[in-house]
């Protein structure tokens, strides 16, 4: 039988919902002997910490707010010292369905998948939810897809759950947000997903706490990502910036060269042809630099290994 799930939630200044939601959440599930909430105070200067508190939930506090990144980090971390053996991460604002909790946890339970996440949009949009954030949703989770191999309908969804393997597995760089850092590591270390079609409320008013500025929110996602991109396919990452490089050597010294069979010299684009000689030059540099990086990227990913097998021992 499994024995411990953990529902955790991060909270900046949600004092008007976090009760409700943790009140709401089912007080049993099928298989778990222990059910625990707990809520990752991220630097909140209204009454998140008391009304948590008095839902029974165990609280964690940071001194400021560090991010949701930061928070999913924390929450892992208490999650393998309390021995979990799934955690479940829900917002706390009460766009979600806690009801769904069973829905999100059973492909693990049934052994179908290792983590899970919701798909908000297994039926077109969300009612209320904004255009132009579906469409900025949408193209991240396209991004996500190409980097992994793998057709991931919502990238972005905090709605989650993940199974204790997968808790081992994770070691997470990024403070801003998690939620595509970790698809993109757990697909690469091969475990497998299920995308839980989910409901979700968009209340009028409401600001996201992340993604409240859309430009802002793709640029910082987009820096993540492509970290991944560079950390799990350095190879594919910098031979495709050595190719761009040459492609332009070749466009600029094709110029010159056509030129040069034209009149019998290069004069007055001598420096174009410098500026194509160097670029060359660099591209070979990067492309060295793409082997060292994979070779860098074998031992990184033996070091993973010995990780994740220190982590067994050291909290089972």
């Amino acid at each position: 039988m499994t024995k411990n799930l953990i529902i955790y939630m991060p909270a900046l200044n949600e004092e008007e919902t976090i009760r409700n939601v943790l009140d709401s959440i089912p007080k049993h599930f099928d298989g778990f002997k222990k059910v625990e909430l707990l809520v990752v105070n991220d630097g909140s200067t209204d009454a998140t910490e008391k009304e948590a508190i008095l839902s029974g939930a165990t609280v964690i506090n940071h001194s400021q707010n560090r991010g949701v990144g930061k928070a999913f980090q924390t929450a892992l971390n208490y999650s393998l010292k309390a021995k979990a053996d799934i955690l479940v991460s829900i917002d706390a604002d009460g766009q979600f369905d806690v009801n769904q909790i069973s829905e999100m946890i059973r492909p693990i339970i049934n052994k179908r998948a290792d983590f899970c996440i919701g798909n908000r949009f297994w039926n077109s949009s969300p009612d209320k939810m904004p255009t132009l954030k579906y469409w900025g949703n949408k193209q991240i989770s396209k991004i996500v897809s190409f980097i992994s191999k793998t057709k991931i309908q919502d990238a972005s969804c905090g709605f989650r759950a993940y199974s204790k393997d997968c808790l081992f597995s994770l070691n997470l760089q990024g403070s801003f947000t998690y939620t595509h850092e970790t698809i993109l590591e757990l697909l690469h270390k091969g475990y497998g997903v299920a995308q839980i079609p989910i409901k979700v409320t968009y209340y009028d008013g409401r600001i996201s706490r992340i993604a409240n500025n859309l430009i802002q929110y793709s640029i910082r996602t987009s820096i993540i990502i492509f970290k991944s991109l560079k950390d799990y396919r350095p190879l594919q990452f910098f031979l495709s910036i050595a190719f761009l490089v040459l492609f332009i050597a070749f466009i600029i010294g094709g110029f010159v060269f056509i030129h040069w069979m034209n009149t019998g010299m290069i004069t007055p684009y001598k420096s174009f042809g410098f500026i194509a000689l160097s670029l060359c030059g660099m591209a070979v540099v990067i492309i060295t630099l793409a082997f060292i990086a994979d070779l860098l990227n074998r031992i990184r990913e033996n070091q993973e290994k010995i990780l994740y097998l220190t982590k067994k021992k050291y909290f089972e």
